[in-house]
């Protein structure tokens, strides 16, 4: 199966959310929303339609099989391309006539969509939004109504090389040059001194063919994460107001320091994107990335570092440790005629997040569903994602219907100009304020 990132993460293939209706998934089933039961009054369907990108139909898969062997309800799961989900999403809801009664919506669609959504308000118990991640819990809200659940979440976490991080000489000789000890790096600076070591020619040829890091220019929620680590508590832009904060300190600090790890990352940032670094990483060119969780449970058999992944929560900058969040969200659309067997089969997918933990991709969404793989071998990521998704600024991305285009028109132009050499940050983030203002104003 091919490999998803969160919508940033891939080919800019999304729509501008403009023309909308107005971007990867607890145990202890009986607790939290209530029991999973057969489809309620209301639905003369035996079969529930569920629209889902191509990487998350194997999340749900199982949920689908055990509610349809509990209830008798067939899911058909109608797997489509990331694009031609939100085509055909925004085109039905617009047209008040979807052909779905389910769709599983990547978190940065939803404030767009949300007209055309039925509330659930009901589903979201103070059991449920216990056992959510508060990132998770607000961005599931629009306009005070909850228009998604939770189904599955991720966020960078830092991958190194253990073989690097364990060496007994690497060990000496970096506390003897930095004056501390040699671990996985916690903030900026020891991920910067952590990179700089690292970046060397290994086989005496005097090429470098070792490096500290990545920086990648072609995507943009790394350095938003980086914008939280500095501490901004409106990443980009205030929604609640429309005010543009990309130009203020915290921003201009982690835009700084994003580029001060050029020295240390191989040549061609500016194309860099998420498959590119995941490339670099396995054939063992990285000491270190920063990427999504998920990537643990996908290293290549061939790698030859596949025996040497160490896992942990992501950086921390002045504000502390941050990523952002990357959560699919399972929606009713407003118009739907099976609304009641909708939200009981979301229902049901919320008690048992469980089971995705055990797919390829492994996401799950509930706390306790990440619990529930303590200790097990292949799970080791478990704990950094929920160390980072629990951090007061893992914060999620502006609630607004133009974050699409932003990001497409402005944020990846921006950065990728910033890794060029000799590029004026501060020049950059005041041009791009201008951009951005034309754009929701």
């Amino acid at each position: 199966m091919k490999l998803r990132m969160c919508a940033e993460g891939r080919v800019r293939r999304a729509r501008t959310a403009a023309s909308v209706v107005a971007a990867v998934a607890l145990v202890l089933s009986g607790c939290g929303a209530g029991g999973g039961s057969a489809p309620e009054t209301g639905s003369d369907s035996t079969t529930l339609s569920v629209v889902v990108e191509g990487g998350g139909k194997a999340e749900l898969q199982p949920v689908a099989d055990l509610y349809e062997e509990e209830t008798g309800t067939e899911i058909k799961l109608v797997e489509l391309p990331y694009a031609g989900l939100y085509d055909r999403v925004s085109s039905e809801l617009k047209a008040g006539e979807p052909s779905f009664d389910v769709a599983a919506l990547d978190a940065i669609w939803l404030t767009a969509f949300a007209p055309g959504l039925a509330p659930i308000d009901d589903l979201f118990t103070d059991d449920v939004t216990a056992d959510l991640f508060g990132g998770l819990v607000s961005e599931a809200q629009v306009d005070d109504r909850f228009v998604g659940m939770p189904v599955w979440t991720n966020s960078e976490i830092l991958f190194y090389r253990t073989d690097l991080f364990e060496d007994p000489a690497n060990k000496a000789d970096f506390e003897e040059e930095y004056g501390y000890p040699l671990a996985p790096p916690t903030t900026w600076e020891q991920y910067r001194d952590a990179a700089e070591f690292f970046t060397r020619d290994t086989d005496g040829d005097g090429e470098i063919d070792l490096y500290g890091t990545d920086v990648k220019g072609a995507v943009e929620t790394e350095w938003l994460a980086t914008v939280s680590q500095a501490g901004e508590e409106h990443m980009v832009l205030d929604a609640g107001t429309n005010e543009v904060t990309i130009d203020d300190e915290a921003h201009k600090a982690a835009l700084d320091y994003y580029v001060s790890l050029l020295p240390y990352a191989p040549s061609g940032a500016a194309q860099l994107d998420w498959a590119g670094s995941q490339n670099l990483f396995y054939q063992g060119q990285l000491a270190m990335m920063r990427f999504w969780g998920h990537a643990y449970r996908q290293t290549p058999d061939d790698s030859p570092v596949k025996d040497d992944i160490g896992v942990a929560p992501m950086i921390g900058g002045s504000g502390g440790v941050a990523g952002v969040p990357g959560a699919w969200y399972l929606s009713v659309p407003a118009t739907g005629t099976n609304q009641e067997a909708a939200k009981d089969f979301i229902r049901f997918a919320y008690e048992h997040n469980d089971l995705s933990a055990d797919t390829s991709l492994g996401l799950v969404a509930r706390k306790s569903a990440f619990e529930s793989k303590d200790g097990v071998a292949g799970y080791e990521h478990y704990p950094a994602l929920v160390t980072t998704l629990e951090s007061p600024q893992s914060l999620p991305r502006p609630a607004t219907e133009n974050w699409q285009e932003i990001v497409d028109s402005v944020l990846v132009p921006m950065l990728q100009k910033a890794v060029e050499p000799g590029a004026d940050t501060g020049k950059l983030l005041e041009d791009a304020k201008a951009q951005i203002e034309a754009i929701v104003q």
